[in-house]
């Protein structure tokens, strides 16, 4: 009679200390959002920085540079405070009531009504500016504040019939900016024919200078300095207005020039001479007209916010 075999020995226990393996691939990307803890504003530059990797000062500083250069910043800005949802931390304790409005765990889930409104707001103004390049319907600058506003101001009665969290903090920012806008632009002769953009104008000729020149948002330039000054029968005469934008004047180097500027906001060059609104300036060429105390140019500018400098070319 056989004896059974001895039994196995036991598997040793796996080691407790062992980590598991790490996960394949690169690491996850965090989500878009407004930073709750680092914010001077709104948490946007905080956000970004969190998603981007680039410091937050350099998003900042963006901002800045963005509405210093043509005041996109604080439109830009805006716009991301209302797409981008506030991120989630640790609730309380609560300094203001603000913080405890922007805590989502404490205010509850992100209304659309905000983000529909901006996407209303660019499908409207965009159908306005197709329809004004396609037809001979010539809306203004005020026309198309107006109609923001008014997008604006249905989201914001919008927020108040829906659940869930509002922040209509962004629309009420973006509401002032646009009604600061229209009152600026309602306080000028705005005619027909105005159009928004950068425009620049260069006549070769004193037949081709146009006795008028109007401008509605954006820069405009009106450049006169190959314009032939020989044989004239009479000064060139041309006025200017504009409304939102800076206007920037080039004459010719012999030409005596006779300026008048009424501006409304914004600073006023006149050969470099800041803050003289009228008078007649000699012209620095070889011409025999240079300096005889009658003008070959006469200039006149209206313009209500923005920059006016008049130069030689």
């Amino acid at each position: 009679m056989t004896s059974a075999p001895p039994p196995a020995p036991p598997f040793p226990d796996p080691p407790t200390d062992q980590q598991p393996p790490p996960p394949s691939g690169p690491p996850a990307r965090p989500q878009l959002r407004r930073s709750p803890s680092d914010k001077m504003i709104g948490g946007v530059a905080g956000g970004l920085a969190e998603y981007s990797g680039i410091d937050p000062l350099l998003w900042r500083v963006g901002f800045v540079a963005l509405t210093v250069a043509g005041g996109s910043g604080v439109l830009v800005y805006l716009l991301l405070w209302l797409l981008m949802p506030v991120g989630t931390g640790a609730p309380g304790p609560y300094t203001t009531p603000f913080d405890r409005w922007t805590d989502r765990r404490a205010a509850g889930p992100r209304s659309p009504v905000p983000r529909v409104t901006i996407a209303g707001l660019l499908i409207v103004v965009g159908a306005l500016v197709l329809i004004t390049h396609l037809t001979d319907w010539q809306l203004g600058p005020r026309g198309f504040l107006g109609t923001a506003l008014l997008v604006v101001g249905l989201g914001l009665i919008a927020t108040a019939f829906t659940s869930g969290r509002r922040a209509k903090g962004g629309l009420i920012a973006l509401g002032v900016v646009l009604s600061l806008a229209l009152i600026a632009a309602s306080s000028e002769p705005w005619h027909g024919n105005a159009d928004m953009g950068d425009r620049t104008y260069h006549p070769l000729t004193a037949a081709a200078v146009q006795p008028d020149y109007r401008g509605g948002v954006g820069d405009l330039t009106i450049d006169l300095s190959d314009v032939g000054l020989a044989s004239l029968p009479q000064p060139i005469t041309t006025r200017i207005d504009h409304g939102l934008g800076d206007v920037d004047v080039l004459v010719p180097t012999s030409a005596d020039v006779q300026v008048v500027v009424d501006n409304g906001l914004g600073d006023v060059t006149l050969f470099g001479n800041e803050g003289q609104a009228d008078g007649l300036f000699r012209g620095t060429g070889a011409a025999p007209w240079t300096g005889d105390d009658t003008p070959e140019i006469v200039l006149t500018v209206h313009a209500g916010a923005g920059d006016v400098e008049v130069s030689r070319g």
